[in-house]
């Protein structure tokens, strides 16, 4: 050991000098003492003069000892093996030695110190921390008692695995019970510290804890009323917790349980209301919630609506006096980075168009994005939300009352919070809501042009959880009033409120699709006006809310006079972004829809984006090849460029059709897409898959000499793990199918066997299901000698999977398919009969050759079988697939 240590005067002076200047707000020379800190890295001791400072030269003021401490603490995380042994072990023990110091600011940096050196593997190598510390907690002295468990609950955050696992003879045998005899102590700190540190053990069930499991939950009883709110804070958090891991534990005493956190979620202290909110929330994923609850909703419910108001500080954090701010540019940091979502090929169902694996809805609890953190409100708010789900309508027993109150309330703070409770409980009580929407929707339209912006950006939100319904009705009576204020308000003059119009309005949109079309030329006035007036970050929602309207309403878009409104501002916009510019994602997101919705009207726009799109890819791939081959100099690319373009690419191959192909037979977009193909990063395959579909099924000439090279990848990537690469995969494999005809004989074997196994695959996604049977019905209709002898593998489940689509293209050429492959091989069939003839029955109009073709098979079993086998047989069918085998083809 070298604690014979000692500094240099001059270099003490010459270091000090630099920790005052680092404290200066000026940022040059903030920048040379950055300089100079790496210079000293390079000398051993440098290290050591940081800890002297931190723990020996008490003559400094705390914040430049501490600095001292937190500049060693990043040398540790960046070359802490380099250090030579003698340092390290200096440091190690000046730690030990200084845990206790009397400054708490000094105690917190030195366990800092140690929780960072812990966790660069060093608890193997540091034998004597955990004991040390451990002994350090009877310490008659409450700085070093205090210093030792603060250290303790940050190396129990950082490295929780480790401490529950073998590599060092499980100390956590010791250290639990020993943290449990510490929740009684006098300290409130220290018994916060004690039920930290427990805490930490609690979600991945560590067998120590489990053990102890009782004494810990009495021990946590104990402290329930606790004066200190960072107790009461850390006891709410375990029971939280507690509740997903130990519910059995705790269920002799749930009553009790519900009736303390009824109280903790009206504590004075918000941090504590807002643990203890989260037990609600909890508990409603629990299949005993319904049981445990009921009998408390009379008290819970008005708990968590007086929960929903906006606290003083929310109002001053949101600036909720400032009505009129859209003059004012926004603050860039405060533009969350949007993550765009790769393109998924899908089919249509019966009954409705939606994917049903969009289930993240975007219209999450009332975003107030400027107070991104999660608040009371919030957790009130979403903890209604999910309770309503729970309880349908029966909350509505206790809900109604209150809300009447607070809807027609003359204060603005109380009628914002019932429109909010409104909308949170829209999804679960829609059904029990339906008589009272005729008298609220108008009253909450009158709420759009209430004087206070922040109720009318929460009008904005509660009247999208509701379109569903305002679109049901009759359009004069809810759709137009409601659409026509919510274009007001799209126009507001207020930031927030035109950004809950612009996200409520998308909603709309979703929900009335074509309903919207007699509106078009008004709807697209705003949306353009308000492209001159938005500042940034309501620019990039007003993307959204466009490209939305064209999913919606479709080939409708395509007339001149909407083109030459919409079109112009949007290229203006493309032409003024610089290529390395992320608000290119979502202006390209609504292209691609506008393409794809306009279909010819987009070709005058064409090529200028098709050219930007291919040079957009090729960059990507050209920075990523430098970055690969010389790291150091080259900075890896952000690929989300390249998946925006080649989603963009698909929306004008999808939109243009035939027209694309001469764009194509100009540009190396194939040899581009053949290295997109082969990327690391999944969501880069999925969208050149989608893209090779679109283009197999644009222009086949230019993709067809490529096909030797494509399938080989094609047949690597049906691999269900990944989802939506697997899917678009197989999408693409049976588009080039209809193209190639015959000739993809001998690409079947590449991928045959992987798509059967994926259809008899226990829980995969519905959408994967349906492209893989249509992929194999499609592979089977143009070689059915190759996949006709599997036939026995597949054919349930590839019927039960296309009972549910919609009669199309893609389901014709999938059923044609099947029944050549039956023709060939007849036998493979016969056991599962019955789901073939449910999958017939399944189609409305099929065309009349396939519908002989169904007819042939149908009868042609029947004769097989004999009248009475085959009575015997459509006795086991349910009644409607009698009549309607009956009706449409005799049998």
């Amino acid at each position: 050991m070298e604690c014979q240590w000692k500094p240099d005067e001059q270099g003490l002076q010459q270091i000090l000098q630099l920790l005052k200047e680092s404290q200066s707000p000026d940022t040059s020379t903030q920048r040379s003492v950055q300089q100079k800190l790496e210079q000293l890295n390079q000398y051993p001791d440098f290290n050591n003069y940081l800890i002297f400072v931190l723990t020996k030269l008490k003559t400094e003021d705390e914040p430049t000892r501490s600095l001292s401490g937190l500049i060693l603490k990043n040398n540790v995380k960046a070359h802490y093996q380099n250090f030579p042994n003698g340092v390290s072990d200096f440091i190690k023990n000046e730690c030990l030695q200084s845990i206790g110091d009397s400054s708490p600011l000094i105690r917190a940096t030195v366990g800092i110190l140690i929780t960072t050196i812990a966790s660069k593997g060093e608890l193997q190598n540091w034998p004597e921390l955990l004991p040390k510390l451990c002994l350090l907690l009877d310490s008659e002295d409450y700085n070093t008692c205090e210093g030792a468990f603060g250290a303790l609950q940050k190396i129990c955050e950082d490295s929780a695995e480790i401490l529950d696992s073998d590599m060092l003879e499980r100390p956590l045998n010791v250290m639990i019970p020993k943290f449990l005899q510490f929740f009684k102590h006098s300290s409130p700190k220290i018994r916060s510290h004690a039920i930290a540190c427990v805490n930490q053990f609690i979600i991945s069930r560590t067998q120590a804890l489990m053990l102890h499991i009782d004494p810990f939950i009495e021990n946590l009883f104990a402290l329930a009323g606790d004066e200190e709110p960072e107790v009461r804070k850390n006891v709410c958090r375990a029971l939280v917790m507690l509740l997903e891991v130990r519910l059995d534990r705790l269920l002799p005493h749930m009553h009790n349980i519900i009736e303390y956190m009824l109280q903790r979620t009206q504590d004075q202290d918000e941090n504590v209301a807002l643990e203890a909110c989260e037990f609600w929330l909890t508990l409603a994923e629990q299949p005993v919630c319904k049981e445990v609850l009921c009998g408390h909703l009379p008290k819970l419910t008005p708990v968590l609506v007086n929960g929903m108001k906006y606290s003083e500080i929310d109002i001053i954090l949101l600036k909720g006096d400032v009505e009129e701010d859209e003059a004012i540019p926004d603050n860039e940091q405060d533009i969350r980075p949007r993550f765009h979502r790769s393109r998924t090929v899908a089919q249509q169902h019966e009954g409705g168009d939606s994917i049903e694996e969009d289930d993240d809805d975007e219209d999450d609890l009332d975003d107030d994005e400027t107070i991104s953190d999660w608040n009371l409100r919030k957790c009130s708010a979403a903890a209604l939300d999910v309770l309503a789900n729970v309880f349908r309508d029966d909350l509505l027993l206790h809900i109604l009352p209150l809300l009447k109150e607070l809807l027609f309330h003359p204060e603005w703070l109380i009628k914002e919070s019932g429109i909010l409770v409104l909308g949170a409980i829209a999804e679960g009580c829609m059904q029990g809501m339906i008589p009272y929407l005729p008298e609220l929707i108008p009253h909450l339209v009158l709420c759009l042009s209430d004087k206070k912006a922040l109720v009318r950006s929460i009008t904005c939100w509660t009247l999208s959880r509701y379109a569903h319904w305002v679109v049901s009705q009759p359009p004069d009576t809810y759709l137009k009033p409601l659409m026509t204020e919510l274009l007001k308000r799209i126009l507001d003059s207020n930031k927030r409120v035109q950004e809950a119009a612009c996200s409520a309005f998308a909603t709309l949109e979703e929900e009335a699709c074509t309903e919207l079309v007699p509106y078009l030329a008004y709807i697209l006035d705003t949306l353009v006006f308000a492209f001159s007036k938005y500042q940034h970050k309501n620019l990039l929602i007003l993307y959204d809310a466009i490209g939305t309207l064209a999913d919606s309403v479709g080939h409708h878009l395509n007339k001149p006079e909407y083109i030459q409104m919409l079109m112009p501002p949007l290229i203006q916009k493309w032409n003024q972004l610089k290529d390395e510019d992320k608000d290119l994602f979502p202006l390209l997101e609504c292209l691609s829809s506008v393409a794809t919705a306009l279909q010819s009207g987009f070709l005058p726009y064409c090529e200028p984006v098709y050219q930007r799109c291919v040079n957009l890819v090729q960059k990507t791939l050209a920075q990523a090849v430098l970055h690969q081959n010389q790291p150091e100099y080259y900075e890896a690319p952000d690929k989300d460029f390249m998946i925006v373009a080649l989603d963009l690419l698909s929306g004008l191959a999808e939109g243009l059709g035939g027209n694309i192909e001469q764009l194509v037979a100009r540009s190396n977009i194939l040899t581009l897409m053949y290295q997109c193909m082969q990327d690391k990063m999944p969501e880069v395959r999925q969208s050149s898959f989608a893209l090779l579909g679109d283009l197999t099924k644009a222009s086949f000439q230019h993709v067809k000499p490529c096909i030797a090279n494509f399938m080989p990848i094609l047949g690597t990537n049906l691999n269900p793990e990944l989802i939506s690469v697997c899917n678009n995969a197989t999408w693409a494999i049976g588009e080039i199918s209809i193209q190639m005809g015959s000739e993809m004989q001998p690409y079947v074997p590449l991928v045959l066997q992987q798509l059967v196994e994926i259809i008899n695959r226990p829980n995969t996604p519905k959408t994967l299901l349906e492209n893989t049977a249509i992929t194999i019905g499609r592979l089977g209709y143009v070689c059915p000698q190759e996949v006709a002898p599997m036939l026995q593998q597949f054919i349930r489940p590839w019927c039960t999977s296309l009972r549910n689509i919609r009669d199309n293209e893609e389901k014709d050429s999938a059923f044609r398919g099947i029944c050549t492959m039956i023709t060939v091989n007849p036998g493979g069939v016969v056991q599962d009969f019955i789901f073939f003839c449910d999958a017939v029955a399944s189609w409305m109009n099929p065309k009349d050759d396939l519908r002989e073709m169904f007819y042939k098979i149908l009868h042609g079993f029947k004769n097989q079988v004999g009248d009475e086998n085959w009575r015997r047989f459509s006795d086991q069918f349910p009644p409607p697939l009698k009549e309607r085998l009956a009706a449409f083809y005799g049998v």
